[in-house]
């Protein structure tokens, strides 16, 4: 395809392409930076609130598991609805959620709207890339993907330090109040920019399955999410994980005997795509662990606050938006081998330094090797997700979206909850008894110090060996242009299939 045809939707009627990817743009930029705005919040929501720490942390526990019920979802939803339609409602649930929250007047208000804001963007991320894999070629995507890239890697990564400075100049509620006007922007727009692009059929929609992926999903992922507090031998954290297993593969099962599944689980017959699902789901293990454990090492050894421990990781976070369009191009260009594997070394190399941290590191070197390690991911996540997706046949896209995001979901709680709780049980493990608090409170002070780096150490180690994992898988990935031959393959043998029939 020609960059100077004329892009046309499903009905034929010629439209405005890069109008239609700013407007998807801006409004995945909203709701993926409030993921991460509260990072530095929870202090004074607790003060203004009157809260504990468990009952906080459910605006973030509750908002991603009704994300990651509603990714799976998400195919359904863009084989049934229009795009445009599918998009604007999305961003209206979203914009609703941001006002309740904005305006709460009481805890469970706040809770209530951040639920109904995961809604917004359970439904929104998928469909922005399912929107970006239909409306540019296999040969195109790599560009377009890069910079769907720089969106979902930078909103979030400048989340914490945005929460920082806002905290310590204004409001909590400002968090909100800010996004409000953007995503009110974003929904006019899309009346007039947003187009009808992706086919719609009436898939029968099996509510049975919906139910057992909601109770599945959900329960995972809570299960997940409570082992930092809880640990992994608590009954309710083994029982909710277990439980979430059962019905998942009870999904699976179902799902492979349906004629109409609602989520098609098929895609994992394609090699290409299953490696870079998986490869994918470990590079989100290896970073979102360390992203959460940098800025503690910081605020606890060093004594930094939560708003400066948050801009340490912001030049990392603005690599990485830099980067993500280059290796999009490079993508194009060259396939997704190379890059996954010079991106997965760059990422181990960059990682291994972080597990010899001591008292007196200093912060620009962390801060260096930060930005190493997400100049890595840059070129791996994106290339690697789209190289699998033109693995796939366009029918199948939406299916390997929402398949490929709900495991990301699970390895971003997974990845957490492994490193929270191994630095949490190595802390333990090794600090002082407290009856030399009373004795020796400086030498106290020091062993639990050093106890508290061992955890740290402990917990980067980890994050290494997802690294080295993941390096040794990218070997396995193909270039960009088998992936694109084995779309073609598929469709042409589908089509020979048909003719044969008749």
């Amino acid at each position: 395809m020609n960059d100077t045809v004329q892009p046309v939707d499903i009905n034929g009627r010629p439209y405005n392409r890069s109008l239609m990817v700013l407007v998807m743009l801006v409004g995945a930029f909203c709701t993926i930076l409030n993921q991460t705005i509260l990072a530095t919040a929870f202090p004074a929501l607790m003060k203004a609130f009157d809260i504990s720490t468990s009952t906080v942390q459910w605006l973030t526990t509750g908002f991603l598991m009704v994300n990651g019920i509603m990714i799976p979802i998400s195919a359904y939803l863009t084989s049934r609805f229009s795009t445009k339609f599918l998009f604007t409602s999305a961003m209206i649930i979203f914009e609703i959620g941001t006002v309740m929250a904005w305006l709460a007047p009481h805890f469970s208000v706040l809770l209530a709207a951040r639920l109904i804001q995961a809604v917004g963007v359970g439904i929104s991320m998928p469909l922005m890339q399912n929107v970006m894999l239909t409306i540019y070629p296999p040969e195109k995507r790599g560009s377009v993907m890069g910079i769907n890239g720089l969106v979902i890697g930078l909103a979030p990564a400048i989340g914490p330090t945005l929460s920082g400075w806002i905290i310590d100049n204004y409001s909590w509620r400002m968090l909100f109040e800010m996004i409000a006007p953007i995503t009110g922007l974003a929904i006019i727009a899309s009346f007039f920019f947003v187009k009808n692009v992706i086919p719609n059929q009436k898939p029968h929609l099996d509510w049975l399955s919906v139910i057992i992926s909601t109770a599945g999903f959900g329960s995972m992922l809570y299960g997940f999410s409570t082992v930092g507090d809880k640990g992994w031998t608590s009954p309710l954290v083994i029982s909710t994980i277990l439980i979430g297993v059962i019905l998942v593969a009870i999904l699976v099962a179902r799902q492979n005997r349906l004629d109409e599944p609602f989520l098609e689980f098929k895609v994992f017959e394609s090699k290409e795509f299953t490696l870079a699902t998986i490869l994918g789901a470990i590079v989100m293990m290896a970073m979102v662990g360390v992203e959460l454990v940098v800025p503690m090492y910081l605020q606890i050894i060093h004594g930094m606050s939560a708003f400066h421990s948050g801009l340490t990781l912001l030049f990392g976070a603005l690599v990485m938006g830099a980067m993500s369009p280059i290796t999009g191009s490079l993508f194009d260009r060259y396939g997704a081998r190379r890059l996954a594997i010079t991106g997965m070394f760059i990422l181990t190399v960059g990682t291994l330094p972080f597990a010899f941290l001591n008292r007196d590191t200093p912060t620009i070197y962390i801060i260096f090797l930060y930005a190493v390690r997400l100049f890595g991911i840059s070129m791996v996540m994106m290339p690697v997700t789209t190289s699998g997706m033109n693995a796939l046949p366009l029918k199948l896209i939406a299916h390997g979206t929402a398949v490929n995001n709900t495991l990301r979901q699970v390895a971003t709680s997974v990845g957490t909850a492994i490193m929270i709780s191994v630095l949490t049980n190595v802390t333990k493990n090794n600090q002082p008894a407290h009856s030399l608090l009373v004795q020796a409170p400086i030498q106290y002070r020091s062993r639990m110090l050093d106890a508290t780096l061992l955890g740290y150490h402990s917990a980067f180690w980890f994050a290494i060996g997802f690294s080295v994992l993941g390096l040794i898988l990218a070997f396995f990935i193909a270039s960009g242009r088998n992936s694109r031959k084995s779309t073609i393959s598929i469709d042409k043998s589908k089509a020979q299939s048909k003719e044969g029939d008749r």
